[in-house]
């Protein structure tokens, strides 16, 4: 049973080709204020992305699902100057950061939309475990980037969003990822 339905998290839902390449921006939120901004910015028409997670719980042997934000605190969005406005008249923002390097964070939030969109169970990660950079060499994920952690037995694959320092891991068998050759090397 969920405690709330699944709320939009993506629109519009071509958001990684939209016409015209809008800036990305990352809106900083209140405590538990993403998805309030996501319902504000899909009302105005702004694009937008907050990717959620499912967690389900059991109480009293019921279970529960509920939808949570990959990256609390943070909602990515794109447009010019008008859309900080939206933003601003949410009054659920504290800042906006502005993103410099922008086809970087536009490859990782596209990278991760691309696995929620193909299954992957994605798991917030709080910070980076220094290690290798890797590419999944085969299967499904195929061509997918990211860092390698060790969780116990299990490797997983880290996906990162640099401008936030944030991360979400995926389990992988180590034997198909492959040590990645720098791109300066290349």
């Amino acid at each position: 049973m969920p405690l709330l339905p699944k709320e939009p998290q993506i629109f519009p839902d071509d958001l990684f080709a939209l016409p015209g390449d809008p800036p990305w921006r990352v809106a900083h939120v209140r405590s538990r204020q993403e998805k309030a901004l996501a319902r504000f910015l899909l009302r105005h028409q702004v694009p937008f992305y907050a990717p959620q997670v499912e967690r389900t719980t059991l109480r009293a042997g019921r279970r529960f699902v509920s939808y949570l934000p990959l990256f609390p605190g943070y909602v990515f969005f794109r447009g010019p100057a008008e859309a900080r406005e939206v933003v601003w008249r949410s009054d659920v923002a504290v800042r906006i950061l502005e993103v410099e390097d922008q086809p970087l964070l536009g490859r990782e939030l596209h990278q991760i939309r691309r696995l929620q969109e193909a299954g992957a169970s994605l798991t917030p990660v709080d910070e980076l475990v220094p290690g290798d950079a890797v590419e999944i060499r085969e299967g499904a994920f195929q061509g997918y980037v990211g860092i390698v952690e060790r969780h116990g037995r299990a490797s997983r694959l880290v996906v990162s969003v640099s401008l936030l320092r944030k991360s979400v891991a995926v389990e992988f068998d180590p034997v198909r990822l492959r040590k990645r050759v720098s791109r300066r090397a290349e």
